[in-house]
Formats: C-alpha cells, structure tokens, sequence
C-alpha cells in the first residue's frame, strides 16, 4: 500500500514539474529551445491545457491582464506614440544591446486565431525610413509617419498620411484584404496590396507620388492570377533593382503547387518589374513564400528569405548572371521540412536534383522574416552580417559572412520574448535598426550598447 502511494506521489510530483513547464512553454518560449521543443512532444497538449485552466488560472489571468493593461494604453495615448519600455538585452555571444519600444496605433494581432485567420491579414504592418522620417502603412491601409530624431524622447508624435486604398477597392470592385509591403524609390511610394474580386484572390503593385499629406495611389503592376481559397503563401515583399527596375516577390498558394515550375504563372516567382513600361521579367521560381527580400548592388546579388512548410525555412542567394539564366530554388520539389500530417515527400538534396542549395536553412521553422545586410563599413558590429528576422522565434540572426559571401564566419541572435518581428530597416545615420513588433503592436528602436 505504501508502495502505491509513493508511485502516485511521483507521478503526481512529474505531471506538476510538466504542467510548469509547460505553462512556461505557452508563456513566451523560446521555440527553438530543443529541451522544451522535447518536452513539447511527451507533455499530451490536451492534459497541458486543461491542467493549465484550473490549477494555473490565476497566473493566467495575470498575464492576460498584463496584455489588456498594454492595449489600454496603446489606445488611451493614440497618436502620440509614447515609449512604454527601455531595456538592456543581451545577444548570445553576451553582445549588449539597448532597446526601446514605441506604441504603434494598430490593431493587435489575433494570437489565438490562428496564422491562416483572414482578419490576421490585415495586422502586419511595414515600413520605410525617407530622408529624416519614418513611413509606416499598416495592414488595414493607415499611413503615419513620425521625424526619425524622435526616437531620442519619449513620444515619437506621430503624424496621419491620408490615402486612397479603400477608394481604389470601391472604384475597381475588389475587396482589400491586406498591405504586404512599401517601398520607397525616387520620390515615389510602392505598395503591394492583396485583394479579392470576382475571380478570386491576387495581389497587385500600387504606387503614389511621396507625399506627407495624401498619398494618391494607382495601379502599376497587375498580376492577373487568381487563387480560390485565401492563403498566407503570398510574398508580396518589394525591393530597389538595377537598371530602374523593382523587384516583386510573389508566393504559392499550396492549391497551385503545380505552376510554381511552370514559366508560364508568377506563383512562386521573383520577378523584375520596369518602372517605365511595366514589363516584366523572371529572376528565379521555386520559391514558396518569400517573407524578404534584399539587393545587393556590390554584389549584383538578389537575397530572398522564404518559410518552408513544416522546418526548411531558406535564406537564398541569386548572384545576376548576364547569360539571364533563370534560378530555381526548388518548390515544390526540394525542401528540408515535411508536411504538418508527418509526410515528407520533398528531395532533401537540392543541388543533386539541379536546384540552388539555399545558403541557410532552418529546421525547426523560425517563421523568417524580413532580411537586412550591413557591411564592415556600417560599423554596427563587427564584419559583413546579414541580419535575418523571424516571426515564430522572435528573434534577430546575426549571421557574419566573408566579403565573398560564400563562408559564414559567425553565428549571433537576439530573442526578443513575446514578440514576433514583421519588418526590419536600418538607419545608418543613427546607427540604428528599426524594428516592427507585431503583437503589441510597437515599433522597436535597436542600438548597440
């Protein structure tokens, strides 16, 4: 009898030490933490949950208060933009860094809904910095911008840019479904926008004259492809090219696996767009859903971040070739993740089946973002980086690599917990990198310490 009452002590002692950890592990994790990502695996979700419900509702309740605390706020201090947080964060290579956050006047995204909730489409926000301002449009289509010194006081007083994308939608008989990016280039402000019409879902490129007062926005790129069913697959990213070009990143709905090989269809395309006559032209297919988008003058090189489907996420180098050789990365063929049911029908090799090996790849998935490159020269930190953002594990890859761009040197990160990065910039002047938080959502100003 006390034999049996030891093992349920035990046992009892084990399902508590796990519903902690697993209370830790739904509270802002790191999600690359392979301990608990193990943990994740023998602790049944359902037991987790339902534990977590009843003996640990209070701490719960807590940190949902501690969030409506937060939005409260964000919504009281409205366009002001008022800094609600200072601290010392440390990178892995014990790199000391300061950041600071300012409110964004956006709407929070909606966690628990799920990534592939529609409404999500409309919460993440991007941004451009333009001479001594910063631009931000967010998903639903409101444009601010505030000064760039501001990020030195406590309100970043930011300011309305009024536009016409919920006309266009009215006039043109689409349904605006989301912002997927700004550009910035020639006095001249790029956004890529999804929609839905009578044929189903696309995106288009739309463009207006820089103007801090009205941005008057018309059609300059329609991609004239339609998928049936929404989908988070889309790209969308924009970036400066040669020869007065921009480059469009365009993603692939899984429903249209089948044109990501084919010439034919942009699914799963990057492409470069003439800012005169509007033709187009294809860089490199096989992509999934490219999330970054970088162009490296120097080095006549095109960088792309793409998600995988469950792991593989890639960083992709496509170094111009004058012989105008179309790259191929892969998708649907080639991939280092599987399927979310357990199935992996993807080559794991990409070169042996005539595909680019992706420079880096991520397993388990980092939901990778938006990418950025800062030389020696910048002198932020030390050597060339490419700075990689994710969403999933909220972080910062500090990635140092030779000049050839062919060896990595270093390895660094930052974990921002309870984050999910959308956008990153950097302002050489100031030495800072511009960071967009979408969970408050906030803006992030990030200086070595």
């Amino acid at each position: 009898m006390k034999k049996k009452h030891t093992i349920m002590i035990i046992l009892l002692i084990i399902v508590i030490i796990f519903i902690s950890l697993w209370h830790l592990i739904l509270d802002g994790y790191d999600k690359q933490n392979q301990i608990i990502l193990s943990l994740k695996k023998i602790i049944p979700r359902s037991l987790a949950v339902k534990i977590q419900e009843t003996v640990f509702i209070i701490p719960e309740l807590k940190t949902k208060n501690k969030l409506l605390e937060t939005q409260v706020r964000k919504y009281e201090q409205d366009l002001q933009g008022q800094l609600f947080n200072t601290k010392e964060i440390a990178s892995q290579n014990k790199k000391s860094f300061i950041l600071k956050e300012f409110f964004l006047p956006f709407k929070q995204l909606d966690i628990k809904a799920g990534w592939n909730k529609l409404s999500n489409t409309f919460r993440a926000h991007y941004m451009e910095i333009v001479d001594n301002n910063v631009i931000i449009i967010s998903g639903e289509g409101d444009t601010i911008y505030f000064e760039k010194k501001n990020i030195d006081n406590d309100k970043l007083n930011q300011k309305t840019i009024k536009n016409n994308i919920k006309q266009l939608a009215v006039e043109n008989k689409f349904k605006f479904l989301g912002v997927r990016d700004i550009l910035f280039d020639e006095d001249k402000i790029y956004i890529s926008m999804l929609l839905k019409n009578s044929n189903g879902f696309s995106m288009n490129i739309y463009v207006a004259d820089y103007n801090l007062e009205y941005l008057d926005f018309r059609l300059f790129f329609e991609k004239n492809e339609y998928s049936k069913k929404y989908t988070i697959q889309t790209g969308g990213r924009l970036e400066k090219f040669k020869n007065n070009q921009i480059l469009f990143s365009l993603g692939a709905a899984e429903s249209l696996k089948n044109k990501v090989q084919d010439l034919n269809y942009l699914e799963g395309k990057i492409i470069a767009i003439d800012k005169i006559s509007k033709k187009f032209k294809i860089l490199s297919i096989g992509h999934r859903n490219p999330q970054g988008l970088l162009y490296i003058k120097k080095n006549n090189l095109i960088i792309n971040t793409e998600h995988g489907p469950k792991g593989g996420d890639e960083v992709n180098f496509n170094f111009i070739q004058n012989n105008g050789k179309i790259k191929n990365f892969g998708w649907p063929i080639a991939s280092y993740g599987i399927e979310y049911d357990g199935t992996d029908p993807y080559k794991k090799s990409h070169q042996k089946y005539g595909f680019e090996e992706p420079f880096i790849n991520y397993s388990p998935s980092i939901g990778i973002s938006e990418i950025l490159f800062l030389p020696k020269e910048s002198n932020f930190i030390n050597g060339n980086n490419l700075i990689v953002s994710s969403l999933r594990a909220a972080s910062l890859y500090f990635i140092e690599i030779g000049d050839d761009f062919k060896n990595i040197i270093n390895k660094d990160r930052i974990f921002f917990s309870n984050q999910r990065i959308r956008d990153i910039t950097y302002d050489k002047e100031s030495k800072t990198i511009f960071i967009i938080f979408e969970i408050t959502p906030s803006i992030g100003i990030l200086k070595l310490n």
